[in-house]
């Protein structure tokens, strides 16, 4: 059945006010990626400096870090903090970070704690039948990340006293060029000889080697604490470019179907309406060649 001018009219309408929302969609996510970008590359000067005070404690003491966070084993479940979305049009942004995490996580033996960070990954993780322990709202600004990871360390903290947890890995999507994202994996805890030996290796960035004040535990346990956080805030902060990358990605595709339906909704009804004006003057012609004869 063919549309009607008037049909075609509402439709061209309707994509034209889907094309505006599309747009400013696009440019708040664009917008979004460069905060949350602008927020991770703002970390490695802080990072650079809890990397530092680690290296001036072990040099200071010669010892081993043996901590909460230490390289000891204890016997217990895998924790996992799974950072997915809680709003749509990311593509399947949610769907591949659990199957990722579904898989690395299935190749650890013993049992699992999962705390989900996003109700849309959480459907996911159920899905695959993984026990999630705790579920978190995913932060809506830079602000926020703050308090969702104080949250998420007080957990994690108190999963390890009871105990329960031995080891802490984080799942999250990284951002690449290109509007694109990967998930990833990390080691939380516990801070392994290799880290340790990572950080041995660093040599201070002067000649004077600084000396550790105010006791060495106490200093060590605040330089630990501040590093598990810039740990947290980079993996929640480089997830939500990654899930605006996504977004920016589906809007750049739905803004081309629009463009694509446009075009052809405007052929289809200047066409229209051409033969509709042939057909009129036609009759014109007809009626005028009928009187004159």
């Amino acid at each position: 059945m063919t549309d009607t001018l008037e049909t075609l009219r509402r439709k061209i309408d309707g994509a034209t006010e889907l094309d505006s929302v599309v747009r400013t969609m696009k440019a708040l996510a664009a917008a979004s990626i460069v905060q949350y970008e602008r927020a991770v590359h703002s970390l490695d000067d802080y990072y650079r400096t809890v990397e530092l005070g680690l290296v001036a404690w072990l040099h200071h003491t010669g010892a081993t870090i043996h901590s909460e966070g230490g390289a000891q084993k204890n016997k217990g479940a895998t924790g996992a903090v799974v950072f997915g979305s809680d709003q749509g049009l990311v593509g399947q942004f949610n769907e591949i970070l659990a199957d990722f995490s579904v898989g690395r996580l299935g190749d650890m033996p013993g049992g699992k704690h999962i705390f989900a960070v996003g109700e849309r990954v959480l459907g996911y993780l159920n899905d695959a039948a993984l026990p999630v322990t705790g579920n978190f709202t995913v932060p809506n600004s830079i602000a926020a990340i703050t308090t969702l990871v104080g949250r998420i360390l007080i957990e994690i903290e108190t999963q390890r006293e009871q105990g329960k947890v031995a080891e802490v890995y984080l799942f999250h999507n990284r951002p690449m060029p290109g509007a694109m994202y990967e998930p990833v994996m990390q080691r939380l805890l516990p801070l392994d000889d290799a880290w340790q030996r990572g950080l041995s290796g660093l040599a201070w960035p002067t000649a004077n080697l600084p000396e550790v004040m105010g006791g060495g535990e106490a200093t060590l346990q605040a330089l630990i604490r501040e590093y598990l956080f810039i740990s947290l805030f980079r993996a929640c902060a480089e997830s939500l470019a990654s899930e605006n990358a996504s977004r920016l990605a589906a809007m750049q595709r739905a803004e081309k179907n629009i463009d694509e339906l446009l075009e052809n909704l405007n052929q289809t009804f200047h066409r229209q309406r051409q033969s509709t004006i042939d057909e009129e003057l036609f009759d014109v012609i007809s009626g005028f060649e009928a009187m004159k004869g």
